[in-house]
């Protein structure tokens, strides 16, 4: 079809198609097993699809308030409080959204102004710097390092960026794509950067029930003076295995979320209504998320295990569900390289670390997802054996 239009002005140039497509694509077309994009290969708990499907019987097809249905709200509310003794209003202060992405974008939307600067901690998810460019705010990156733990926050480096026109640092606990969490310090830290100035914090949070080794999850909602300035955003898709409904939640201080509803009711409106009522029930027990952990930590040790036995370095998973190697001892080629000769030659599928950075910058790191059933970790480790 020709067209006599100028050619579009992108507000988003560098932006193409991602390596999560591109990826997934090629291990389809290899036949490969694909450890590439985050999402797990097994269905979720029968009880949730009968809970929705029982919403969709019983009329719930229309539209929901804006915000979500005052039941879900008030149940998030309660976890919330349980999990990390941190008191939200459900009418005013939880918004139920279309994924964590959209919570992102639109917490970014309705407080970045042009010009406003705001601090992203790399490697990071592809998500965060374009919604920034999409407020017309500037990306301010600072690097993670590399330590004998594996990934860390330089928080001196993060004190160092911030300027007068710093509105946002985003943080990302656990971690995607380095699988690192965040400590009791590194909050400590986080807080002393922002104390005594206006800056506000958006904290995506959508592995929060995914953190291993008996350490606990250091929410922001654990710290008082934090959360009074946050946007904490969470994901039902990861926490419940149900990545393609794409709902997720934010919660925030009224002051916040009121700011956030007025771009949320004209970038989704609302969302997806029998979904909405099938979590409020299930999420009236709380074992599903309370047995995550050790529910993936098995993956993760049984993947870990049969890595051992490659020369591949591991580096720590201490959360998420990703595991970074370290595969310098096997090839000197870039990362989007060894990711395609992988797929191709081996038949697995991974995602090269560099991909979550603005400029290249070579680790020789990629990233794998063990959130596959166990025969599918076998199967990708027995192929990764050769190496």
């Amino acid at each position: 079809m020709q067209t006599s239009l100028t050619p579009l002005n992108s507000k988003l140039p560098r932006v193409g198609t991602t390596i999560f497509t591109i990826m997934s694509a090629l291990a389809a077309e290899k036949g490969a097993v694909n450890l590439g994009q985050g999402f797990p290969d097994f269905d979720c708990d029968p009880t949730l699809l009968d809970a929705v499907n029982n919403a969709m019987r019983a009329g719930h097809n229309q539209y929901p308030p804006m915000a979500g249905i005052l039941p879900l709200r008030l149940a998030i509310a309660q976890k919330i409080h349980t999990l990390y003794q941190c008191d939200y209003d459900p009418v005013t202060e939880i918004t139920v959204t279309a994924g964590g992405t959209q919570g992102v974008l639109t917490a970014v939307l309705c407080c970045v102004h042009p010009g406003d600067e705001v601090i992203v901690i790399e490697p990071a998810y592809d998500c965060y710097v374009p919604a920034i460019e999409l407020a017309g705010g500037k990306p301010v990156l600072v690097q993670m390092e590399i330590g004998a733990n594996g990934y860390f926050v330089p928080w001196e480096k993060v004190a160092a960026s911030v300027t007068p026109k710093t509105r946002l640092i985003m943080v990302n606990s656990p971690h995607n794509p380095t699988g690192s969490v965040l400590l009791e310090a590194d909050i400590q830290q986080l807080a002393s950067i922002v104390r005594d100035t206006q800056i506000m914090i958006l904290s995506d949070e959508v592995y929060e029930h995914m953190v291993y080794d008996d350490c606990r999850h250091e929410s922001i909602c654990r710290y008082p003076e934090l959360a009074e300035r946050a946007f904490v955003v969470s994901s039902f898709g990861k926490t419940y295995h149900v990545t393609g409904w794409k709902v997720g939640f934010v919660a925030a201080p009224a002051m916040l979320s009121a700011e956030f509803r007025r771009v949320h009711q004209f970038n989704v409106f609302t969302v997806n209504t029998p979904v909405q009522h099938g979590l409020t029930t299930y999420m009236t027990d709380p074992t599903p998320y309370l047995d995550l952990a050790p529910f993936y930590q098995h993956k993760r040790d049984l993947f870990r295990e049969g890595l051992a036995h490659t020369r591949f370095k591991l580096l720590p998973s201490s959360g998420t569900y990703f595991q970074c190697v370290d595969y310098s001892a096997i090839s000197d080629l870039s990362e989007a390289d060894f990711c395609t000769w992988l797929t191709t030659e081996i038949g697995v599928a991974a995602i090269p670390i560099s991909a979550f950075y603005q400029e290249a910058r070579e680790s020789g790191i990629v990233r794998f997802c063990f959130a596959k059933k166990d025969q599918t970790l076998r199967s990708a480790l027995q192929r990764l054996a050769t190496l």
